[in-house]
């Protein structure tokens, strides 16, 4: 039957209506069941560690559980994907870091979604500062010590990461255009692999986060500077590289997403919560015995600053390194 044109116009703004009354009467009892939190990497990580401390924690204060799921796969465009696709009801939230939603998409040649369009900020959890970390064993004490060796050195050293394109890669490669150096990449699979292969010398030098802390507190490796904005309260004595090239910093994060179109009050209630749980004392204790990793506490507008401006780094980096991934 073909109903008239204003009615179906009527029909049209009443089932929107129903909706929109629906989806705030949800909004406001929610949680009603789990909520899968969905983490990049597999069991061992500094993200998944994160995941493991702040879910329990945080489904307390919610009401319901946070089920982590980990999801490792395409340097966590994967979980990305997962996330950005689901419902956007609020149970389906994802523990993002950087690489993921700000470089991955300069190196992909195509993506099977937009970061910045598809997946919404909630909040952010924590920093880590990145450590340059060398071999004892090589023959510098600091940072200026390290750029005029490489700078004498032919072969060229050789430094590690975690693989191609990935922050540890790319922020050495900053430090290499703005000290006029050169090193040769060489990527592993992992923090683990690369942290061994610089503990057995195979490499000069790497900047790694958590993966190098206890070992240069150890005296296993040796610290000779840190990529944020200011000096670390895990290594106070090491310089920034700003300090040397005004300008040059690097942030690693971690934050909680959610897709695109949940309802306001649903990411604010999350966001709410989460940031009362990082205020608390016990979890930012916590937080911080995981090693080398600090709360990070930020307004929804802040982060989500942070996230279009390192966006844009990032984007700047790539394309000057010529880094791709097919």
């Amino acid at each position: 039957m073909n109903l008239p044109a204003r009615t179906r116009s009527f029909s049209c703004v009443a089932a929107a209506l129903l909706w929109g009354l629906l989806s705030a009467s949800s909004a406001a009892q929610y949680p009603l069941r789990p909520i899968r939190l969905l983490v990049p990497n597999p069991p061992g990580g500094a993200s998944d560690a994160i995941a493991r401390v702040v879910a329990p924690r945080l489904g307390e204060a919610l009401g319901q559980p946070l089920v982590v799921e980990n999801r490792p796969g395409s340097n966590g465009n994967l979980s990305s994907e997962l996330t950005a696709k689901a419902a956007p009801d609020g149970y389906t939230l994802l523990l993002g870091q950087d690489s993921q939603i700000v470089i991955s998409p300069h190196l992909y040649a195509s993506l099977p979604i937009d970061t910045l369009k598809d997946l919404t900020p909630i909040a952010s959890l924590i920093t880590t500062q990145m450590v340059l970390a060398v071999n004892p064993s090589f023959p510098v004490k600091n940072l200026r010590e390290f750029l005029d060796y490489a700078r004498r050195a032919h072969p060229p050293l050789a430094y590690a990461s975690i693989g191609n394109g990935s922050q540890h890669h790319l922020t050495m490669e900053m430090l290499k255009l703005r000290a006029q150096v050169d090193l040769v990449h060489v990527p592993y699979k992992g923090g683990g692999p690369a942290t061994v292969a610089l503990l057995a010398g195979e490499v000069a030098a790497m900047f790694g986060g958590n993966s190098v802390t206890g070992h240069i507190k150890s005296g296993k490796l040796r610290g000779l500077a840190v990529a944020g904005p200011r000096r670390s309260a895990t290594f106070p004595d090491l310089p920034t590289l700003g300090e040397f090239f005004p300008g040059l910093e690097v942030t690693a994060w971690l934050g909680l997403f959610a897709p695109a179109g949940t309802p306001a009050p649903i990411l604010g209630r999350l966001h709410a919560e989460t940031n009362r749980l990082l205020a608390d004392s016990t979890m930012r204790d916590r937080i911080r015995g995981l090693g080398g990793l600090e709360p990070f506490v930020s307004t929804p507008e802040e982060f989500a600053a942070l996230i279009r401006a390192d966006y844009a780094k990032y984007r700047d980096v790539v394309k000057a390194v010529g880094a791709r991934i097919d």
